[in-house]
């Protein structure tokens, strides 16, 4: 469904020094460098793929997302979205893809969320049946039937993003872009935002390409990862093959009725938190079986989890490990 190749986006700016002396010298003699957004990335997906794009703030994420959405035009290398080259922008691909963005919108501020789906609705074409089975299942989806008629700058920050989402899925896209979805919403928001993205793509087959820094996006939405850093691609697998190379290891996750010692801790594994009821060690995962057999016997614990470590904790490791790992300005 997606497939890039040799990716290239370099952009050309304008650079200069600070002072009104350095600004009235640039009128006459411009100074300009190269800034590498995306720098030679290859990847494929196929279609109903769910797809996390992951890096540090400037990495590349989202200037890949609008080449692949057809926004901007790269410097080199192929990009094709279905049978579509994105630059090209044909009505045929632009309805079959929708970009989504935490930090834009869509919606008329002044006017109710309705007026801006029955807009959407005559760009795209969609017909009056077509357009109220289609608003009618996904106002039941997100459950925004109550707010759909109320004026958007009455509606709070997650109700906007649901009606966001309403707008630009109407046309039932095959491909969907979404940087940043959940960005600014309270936990409850984000697990229904969550919840119907999942939906959406179990019901339609969708593919799925999305940037987040929140990690519980990508592993409740994504199964797979590319890792991407200064432009260029650094990891391309699943979630559990990124964590068992980053952190080749468990963390068990033990309960006590009374304190234990630290040192009857430490036998087991290298101890992240000790408290008089709780503690997590972590342990090789060869050692694993063994560790929850001592663990029950030997310390008499009344519950434990074996859990991977959080996947904020695998990326930020990840990163610092390259060689070439700088400090980001």
């Amino acid at each position: 469904m997606i497939a890039v190749e040799h990716l290239v986006k370099h952009y050309r700016v304008a650079a200069r020094s600070a002072g009104i002396g350095a600004a009235l010298r640039s009128v006459f003699n411009r100074t300009y460098r190269t800034v590498r957004a995306v720098d030679d990335i290859t990847f494929r997906i196929q279609p109903g793929e769910s797809v996390g794009f992951l890096g540090p703030n400037g990495a590349g994420k989202t200037t890949t997302l609008k080449v692949l959405a057809g926004l901007l035009v790269p410097t080199s290398g192929r990009v094709q979205v279905g049978e579509f080259t994105p630059q090209d922008r044909r009505n045929a691909f632009l309805r079959s893809i929708t970009l989504v963005t935490g930090q834009k919108n869509q919606l008329i501020w002044d006017l109710p969320p309705v007026d801006t789906f029955d807009l959407n609705a005559a760009i795209y074409g969609i017909g009056p049946d077509d357009m109220k089975r289609r608003l009618a299942e996904l106002v039941s989806l997100l459950e925004i039937g109550e707010i759909i008629t109320k004026p958007t700058r009455q509606l709070s920050l997650g109700e906007r993003m649901k009606c966001e989402l309403t707008a630009a899925l109407l046309h039932y896209p095959r491909v969907l872009f979404l940087d940043e979805p959940t960005i600014g919403l309270d936990v409850t928001m984000q697990a229904s935002i969550r919840r119907f993205i999942r939906g959406y793509c179990r019901r339609h087959g969708a593919t799925v390409l999305l940037t987040s820094h929140n990690m519980a996006d990508v592993s409740e939405i994504c199964d797979r990862v590319i890792l991407i850093d200064y432009g260029k691609l650094r990891f391309d697998g699943s979630i559990t093959q990124l964590v068992r190379r980053t952190r080749p290891y468990k963390r068990l996750e033990l309960r006590f009725s009374s304190p234990v010692e630290p040192e009857r801790l430490q036998a087991l594994g290298d101890v992240v938190l000790q408290t008089d009821s709780k503690a997590v060690i972590q342990i090789p995962r060869e050692r694993l079986r063994a560790s929850m057999e001592s663990a029950l016997k030997d310390l008499e614990a009344v519950d434990l989890t074996a859990t991977d470590a959080p996947l904020e904790e695998v990326l930020a490791e990840f990163f610092s490990q390259r060689p070439d790992a700088r400090v980001r300005r």
